[in-house]
């Protein structure tokens, strides 16, 4: 199946992630994942050196690295292709080569290319199931690397992967590994268009761990790349130093957001003073360690400050860990997990508004404006690692 080729005359923006398991008993990956995004061009390259360890995990990040300094740098992706092959050496007993690896090189109108090089065969999320690509064999310096132009739409993701996926489960639970079929129909049953590349790419390498009983027999990665609307979230954090300022800053916030987020007690009274609404409080703990949220007509989500926040900091820690197998989509209903949901999986911008008035409340406690300000740096900092464009600004 090939990819749609009506070019998308709305911008999109390009969500991607991954997850590895090592090899059991390897302190290191054998697989690497680099990306990086230069001019409305994202690039994810998913290399598999030969072997476990050390040494491949040398390899399959010298490969990563250099394929995507090279697509930075505005090199032709058969030029970079040409390059690795050249650069690697081959196994001289079994005259493989030492790393194979996939790219995916897309903008934000979701044109691009795929290129494979013995790894398994992508997968393609479209319209709600999984789909195969039609590909090109090109003959690189004597290799057979597989190319398709891509023209994804929003929603669509990519999937490419090494090839632990699909050895998973031999000799253990499956006779012969998680056949591509079987993939294909996992992702069909448990993915859909509004789950983030990140938690998506957790989902299948966590069945991967499944079918290797927690000991997988190769170093498996799974990386995925998915186009969706861009999504502004406001996030207003204290109120501002001059009270005199509160009825402007509440103005400021509500502009121009798709979805607004107010944290604290306190600021929850400022907005709803400003707004003219009325502020209702839950008295529902889904989590007993986190405080219930609030509501204020015209604000997406209302909840507590600090032991809130914190929460947030946690789960965004286990997000952003290419190990962690905990599940990156939130069922619960307390704000944290509310908060992870919007701010992980939807948000695509954040804009924080970051007041600092010092609570008189908080007097003689454990929380101060300092460590308020350190917890925004910190979230702020994981969230850009998750590829969210984020803006702070401080009152």
């Amino acid at each position: 199946m090939q990819a749609n080729n009506q070019t998308s005359t709305i911008p999109l923006c390009v969500d991607y992630g991954y997850t590895s398991l090592n090899h059991y008993g390897e302190e290191l990956c054998g697989d690497n994942v680099e990306m990086c995004v230069n001019d409305g061009w994202t690039t994810l390259v998913l290399a598999d050196g030969l072997g476990s360890g050390v040494k491949a995990n040398i390899l399959s990040t010298l490969t990563s690295k250099i394929l995507c300094t090279m697509t930075a740098g505005g090199a032709d992706m058969q030029d970079c292709i040409e390059t690795i092959i050249q650069t690697l050496p081959v196994c001289k007993e079994r005259q493989v080569a030492y790393s194979t690896f996939s790219v995916i090189h897309v903008n934000d109108y979701g044109k691009g290319h795929l290129f494979e090089f013995d790894n398994p065969e992508a997968i393609w999320y479209h319209n709600g199931h999984t789909a195969d690509f039609s590909r090109d064999e090109l003959d690189i310096c004597g290799k057979k690397v597989y190319h398709t132009d891509l023209q994804l739409e929003s929603g669509d993701m990519v999937f490419v992967m090494s090839d632990g996926t699909i050895h998973a489960g031999i000799g253990q639970m499956l006779n012969f590994g998680w056949q591509r079929n079987e993939i294909k129909e996992h992702l069909d049953h448990y993915i859909d268009a509004h789950m983030s590349a990140r938690a998506a790419a957790c989902l299948l390498a966590s069945a991967c761990n499944d079918l290797y009983l927690d000991r997988p027999g190769d170093d498996t990665t799974v990386a995925a790349v998915r186009l969706h609307p861009r999504c502004e979230v406001h996030i207003m954090v204290g109120p501002p130093v001059d009270k005199e300022k509160d009825a402007e800053y509440v103005q400021n916030f509500m502009r121009g957001a798709d979805k607004r987020i107010v944290c604290g007690g306190t600021t929850s009274q400022v907005v709803a003073r400003c707004l003219g609404r009325q502020l209702k409080t839950s008295f529902d703990f889904p989590d007993k360690e986190v405080p219930p949220i609030g509501f204020i007509d015209g604000i997406d989500l209302t909840t507590e400050g600090v032991i809130t926040l914190r929460r947030l900091l946690s789960l965004s820690e286990k997000y952003v860990s290419a190990k962690d197998l905990t599940p990156k989509t939130y069922a619960k209903k307390d704000g944290g997990s509310l908060l992870a949901n919007i701010i992980f999986e939807e948000a695509t911008h954040i804009v924080f508004f970051v007041g600092q008035n010092v609570n008189a409340a908080h007097s003689g406690l454990d929380i101060d404006i300092t460590m308020k300000l350190k917890l925004v740096e910190r979230l702020a900092s994981n969230l850009r690692t998750m590829g969210k464009i984020v803006t702070v600004n401080y009152d």
